[in-house]
């Protein structure tokens, strides 16, 4: 755990396509915050076409259901970009730079839907806020390969992140 806290950035908000966004995220090897387009009538509302022009024929479409409380941190991966959209509750998003030492915190969710980018090798997690699950719909780059998973995992509190709400 670092003993010294650092300064946590927002997770930059991208205004171009989720493409851009995912070569500008992987150029400055950084994550990136693509807000999403909701499209709403009298029948109910939807999200469309959040990862069009990222998604390969070595990719996944994952979802994880989160209970209210959940914290899944910290891992990283070496070749796989990840996709994050909050299409059920909220979380608190956080990123951490190891050769840097920067971290980055976002919150996502269906009051703030869009598309977050992590990409190698940033630590990344998610925490649910707030008193519902969350649901995260992710599209990962390249599909799980359990015989050489592409995953390096520490404890939530290895890294000095707040996690947990900040009241103010």
């Amino acid at each position: 755990m670092t003993t010294a806290t650092a300064a946590i950035l927002p997770i930059p908000r991208h205004d171009g396509s989720v493409t851009e966004a995912y070569r500008d995220a992987v150029d400055r090897s950084e994550p990136r915050f693509v807000p999403a387009s909701i499209y709403a009538d009298d029948r109910g509302w939807s999200l469309m076409n959040q990862l069009q022009g990222v998604m390969t024929d070595a990719g996944q479409v994952n979802y994880s259901h989160m209970y209210p409380g959940v914290c899944k941190a910290w891992h990283h991966h070496n070749r796989q970009t990840d996709f994050w959209l909050v299409v059920r509750g909220c979380v608190k998003v956080g990123v951490h730079c190891e050769q840097t030492d920067r971290r980055w915190m976002g919150v996502s969710g269906v009051v703030r839907p869009g598309v977050t980018i992590i990409p190698p090798p940033l630590w990344h997690g998610v925490a649910t806020v707030g008193d519902e699950p969350a649901g995260l719909l992710y599209y990962v780059t390249h599909a799980y390969d359990p015989a050489n998973p592409d995953e390096m995992r520490r404890p939530f509190d290895a890294i000095d992140f707040p996690w947990g709400v900040e009241h103010r």
